[in-house]
């Protein structure tokens, strides 16, 4: 996957990089171009969080990149997280 992502093709690949938890996205109104990222449990508690700028969730590499850095904090607080990796 080497073309630009458009903001939707980003928002279902963290989706899906945080499973069985839900990632919820949400750009902030200040029209940065930041992505915010927040990884909530079952029970609604956030478990984690995370900022991607616009140039990063853009290219699938960096996206890549700043996504598997999310899993292993997560990871290490001691969340299992279900294997994943970057759609081709």
């Amino acid at each position: 996957m080497n073309a630009p992502l458009r903001i939707n093709e980003a928002l279902l690949i963290a989706d899906r990089a945080f499973r069985p938890f839900q990632c919820v996205a949400w750009a902030p109104q200040d029209g940065n171009g930041e992505l915010s990222l927040t990884v909530i449990d079952r029970t609604n508690t956030h478990i984690g969080r995370t900022q991607i700028p616009s140039s990063a969730y853009t290219d699938p590499a960096q996206l890549a990149d700043c996504l598997k850095q999310a899993r292993a904090e997560l990871s290490q607080e001691g969340y299992t997280l279900q294997s994943w990796s970057m759609p081709e």
